[in-house]
């Protein structure tokens, strides 16, 4: 295995530059309703509210605000997975599991239907000359992890590495760059577990100049980055991780994982 080679400095490094932008909160219609694959839900939202819409980064987040489980409106954070200003759409992808509003809330869509969202208000832009990609995540980063493959120049070398419950969960991005998807299959109750991830990593080979970039459950993404910096020696300059979620904590999340205070 191909270790980081150690002169790689601050200077060589990649820059995380932070986008802000004016919080505005749109209203929208659902115009369709798609079972992507058994525990994704796909919703295509459109509106005059969409005009001016930004989201410069495959990772960004935006506010979508639903009733909860006991009809009280609560707040949650999506990633845009594709916006179209040509013809006015925005995609969201939700992940489809028990106990969640806003899987409740997708299950139930349908054309028609109104959405708010918000957002997104900062960006998180990863600049710099970049070699490789290397994705990794669950299930709940697909939406950012297809994006980012997807929107990649022509002949970018990018490798996935994602965790999802089957086969049959699997998704294919349609993309211009040279891509090389690893697919790890487990249950949804073990999505806290990082040993299907880290034994995939194991047998990869990490060339220089490879950005990686995590999204898992909060527990998985600390394991993964230590991994990573410990094992293989990627500079922390060239990670960044984020915890999407917590396992037994609603709507909980670390955006930077090691940037903890």
């Amino acid at each position: 295995m191909k270790l980081f080679q150690s002169f790689f400095g601050a200077s060589d490094s990649p820059r995380v530059v932070r986008v802000r932008q004016e919080l505005v909160k749109r209203k929208l219609n659902v115009t369709a309703v798609k079972r992507l694959t058994p525990h994704m839900i796909r919703v295509t939202l459109t509106g005059a509210d969409l005009v001016g819409f930004n989201s410069p980064s495959p990772d960004d987040h935006i506010k979508i605000f639903i009733p909860g489980l006991d009809g009280v409106p609560i707040r949650r954070d999506y990633t845009p997975r594709r916006y179209d200003p040509q013809n006015g759409t925005l995609i969201l992808d939700f992940v489809d599991h028990h106990g969640g509003p806003a899987a409740a809330w997708a299950r139930a869509a349908k054309p028609g239907d109104r959405l708010e969202i918000g957002g997104p208000r900062g960006s998180q832009v990863v600049s710099g000359v970049i070699d490789h990609w290397l994705l990794v995540g669950d299930e709940t980063a697909l939406p950012a992890i297809g994006r980012r493959v997807e929107e990649l120049p022509a002949q970018t070398s990018v490798t996935t590495v994602v965790a999802v419950p089957g086969t049959e969960d699997e998704q294919t991005f349609v993309t211009d760059a040279c891509h090389v998807a690893h697919w790890i299959h487990r249950p949804m109750e073990q999505a806290d577990a990082a040993a299907g991830i880290l034994a995939v990593l194991k047998k990869l080979e990490i060339p220089d100049r490879t950005f990686v970039w995590v999204g898992a459950e909060a527990r998985v993404a600390r394991v993964v980055r230590q991994y990573l910096l410990d094992e293989r020696k990627v500079p922390a300059q060239w990670i960044k991780a984020s915890g999407y979620w917590m396992k037994g904590q609603a709507d909980a999340s670390v955006k930077d994982v090691g940037d903890e205070r």
